[in-house]
């Protein structure tokens, strides 16, 4: 069996084109198969056979279950996401079933990109003011990541605009 490993940097807020290319992959017959930080394993396999999916979800073995009745495979999980492939032969694919979930699921991805960024802001503060070289290195991390946390707002206040236009 053919196999391939591609090292590739993502970050959370840019989910969409992480999937997007997942899914371009498996359309090349490149289909998911390991993950871990930065690092995809993928098998040969027929062209437009699976589609992938992933979410930021708890470490659940009763959603592995249910995801796995409605013909999804578990591939893996790094840190929070947890990654899925379904034959494409069995049906649609899509793990937000509507507007308020992925509302949901952006809400929680908020929440840990202003917990994380906050701590690593007031360690970058706390060792620039104790004098320590790497401080910086928190600081940046921090802005980043709150960078990230404007990006996610801003895709949770454009799918509430499109709850209005849909009800």
């Amino acid at each position: 069996m053919e196999r391939k490993t591609v090292y590739k940097l993502f970050f959370v807020w840019d989910m969409e084109k992480e999937e997007a290319w997942l899914n371009e992959m498996a359309m090349h017959g490149w289909i998911l198969d390991k993950v871990g930080f930065m690092r995809y394993t993928f098998v040969k396999g027929e062209p437009d056979s699976y589609a992938i999916r992933f979410e930021l979800h708890g470490n659940d073995p009763a959603y592995i279950a249910f995801m796995e009745e409605t013909g999804a495979e578990y591939i893996g999980r790094v840190a929070g996401w947890m990654y899925f492939r379904k034959k494409a032969s069995l049906g649609a694919f899509d793990i937000y079933s509507d507007i308020d979930s992925r509302i949901g699921m952006l809400g929680r991805l908020a929440k840990m990109l202003s917990m994380v960024g906050a701590a690593n802001i007031i360690i970058g503060l706390m060792n620039s003011l104790n004098r320590t070289s790497i401080g910086w290195v928190n600081l940046l991390c921090g802005c980043m990541l709150m960078y990230g946390l404007g990006r996610i707002h801003g895709k949770i206040e454009a799918l509430k605009r499109q709850r209005l236009l849909t009800e």
